[in-house]
């Protein structure tokens, strides 16, 4: 059995029915509307966070309509944020696939990114919970800071793994916190057990980010991005800044200062993405990733008292920690 099966197993049930009720949601008869909302629906992820929101809600209740209107307020919140990001990024794929704005344009992503997100406020609101609410609304903003800090970042002559860290703390992070956050408020559990989980689902988004910035430093079709896209977006990630960190040579330090400054090319990323993995970046980032690992565990060794929800959130973990895309 695949880890994804083993994931969904103590709430198959429910994710078919979380399944249906997002398709619905992403669904318009509009042409257009109804066009732009399939190409986006078919190419949808694994939904690895509303999978994550239904464990925690499982293992501390039963999973509700507020649980599931939660659910699908977080996916169309965090698919309206891809769709703007793309337009931002002047991303031409997204998972391998022609983005919205690609297939479309920018126009039209933006305005389609804003009828979901507007979906987004329907759903929560429907779960008649303002802490769910609030807790959605925060996420909100959390995710703009994110992309504003990272913009911001690009400007900042300095290579600061501090700054990395909250920048994917807001951009990824806060998206897992609030899938186990919304569980247990789905389920109306306390206060302090709704804080043991939104440390877990931070951890665990920490632990996804980092994998997903390992993969930038390897070409695979299968993860729909070219070895050192994110430099070429200007981005440092964490690998190459303990790299730079251990040993900064003067030639390096001037590659890593044009990737900020928009000006490097494909060749001069190829020689840094080498120094990173000579340099022991990428064992570096999955040492972070193992301490998040452990901390993760923590909750689930603690809080986690059906067998059936901690195997499948321990395969969550373990998922995530070796994905290949």
């Amino acid at each position: 059995m695949d880890s994804l099966t083993l994931i969904k197993q103590p709430i198959e049930r429910e994710f078919a029915d979380f399944i249906e009720r997002f398709n619905n949601a992403m669904t318009h008869t509009d042409g257009l509307l109804g066009n732009a909302l399939t190409h986006i629906r078919q190419r949808g992820g694994k939904r690895m966070r509303p999978l994550l929101t239904l464990l925690i809600a499982k293992n501390f209740g039963d999973i509700n309509d507020a649980t599931q209107n939660a659910a699908i307020g977080l996916e169309l919140l965090h698919t309206a944020s891809l769709v703007h990001d793309d337009v931002v990024d002047e991303s031409s794929e997204r998972r391998g696939q022609p983005s919205l704005n690609a297939t479309f344009n920018n126009k039209v992503a933006v305005l389609v990114g804003d009828y979901i997100l507007s979906t987004a406020l329907y759903h929560v609101a429907k779960t008649e919970n303002p802490l769910i609410v609030e807790n959605l609304s925060m996420l909100g903003r959390a995710l703009a800071e994110g992309e504003i800090l990272q913009l911001t970042n690009i400007q900042n002559p300095d290579f600061s793994e501090k700054v990395y860290y909250n920048v994917i703390r807001k951009k990824t992070a806060s998206l897992f916190e609030s899938c186990a956050v919304l569980g247990c408020l789905s389920v109306k559990v306390s206060a302090e057990t709704t804080e043991n989980a939104r440390r877990f689902g931070e951890t665990l988004g920490m632990m996804f980010q980092i994998r997903d910035d390992i993969f930038d430093y390897y070409d695979s079709r299968e993860i729909g991005k070219p070895t050192g896209n994110d430099m070429a977006e200007g981005k440092l990630t964490l690998p190459v800044l303990y790299a730079l960190k251990c040993d900064p040579m003067r030639s390096m330090i001037t590659l890593a200062k044009k990737v900020k400054a928009g000006t490097i090319n494909s060749d001069e990323i190829a020689v840094l993405v080498e120094f990173t993995k000579q340099h022991g970046g990428i064992e570096y980032a999955e040492q972070r990733m193992q301490e998040f690992y452990r901390k993760s565990m923590t909750f689930i060794d603690e809080s986690v008292k059906k067998d059936e929800i901690r195997n499948a959130l321990v395969t969550y973990l373990d998922y995530v920690m070796k994905r290949h895309y």
